[in-house]
């Protein structure tokens, strides 16, 4: 079993930056495609970013130009760098992680991003 850990949420103003990352509780035992979706209240789950083993990246489209995934391989960590963060950013944010053999990822506990308006 993989439990994605994620930190790095809080508050910031708009316009501001915020890094989140994401690790699993232990070594992962196959390459897996990780990423992020988050919720807003009252809203459902929404793709935010996603980076595949050979580092091919995809993003909703409502965070293209803003916000940024990378990965560690070495850690198994991934990272999404948010930019110019605006309220509508304001939600919990998850990790997921996907072994390659598998067709759903695990889900971490979320981290909540908070943007004022």
């Amino acid at each position: 079993q993989v439990q994605p850990v994620e930190s790095g949420g809080g508050l910031v103003q708009p316009g501001g930056s915020l890094s989140l990352s994401c690790a699993p509780s232990g070594r992962l035992s196959s390459i897996s495609t990780m990423g992020w979706h988050r919720q807003a209240p009252g809203k459902e789950r929404e793709f935010v970013a996603r980076i595949t083993p050979s580092g091919r990246t995809e993003y909703g489209d409502a965070v293209k130009g803003r916000f940024t995934i990378s990965r560690d391989s070495a850690t198994d960590t991934v990272f999404l760098q948010m930019n110019n963060l605006k309220p509508e950013d304001t939600a919990v944010y998850y990790c997921n992680i996907r072994p390659i053999h598998m067709s759903v990822g695990y889900w971490g506990q979320g981290t909540q991003v908070t943007v004022p308006s």
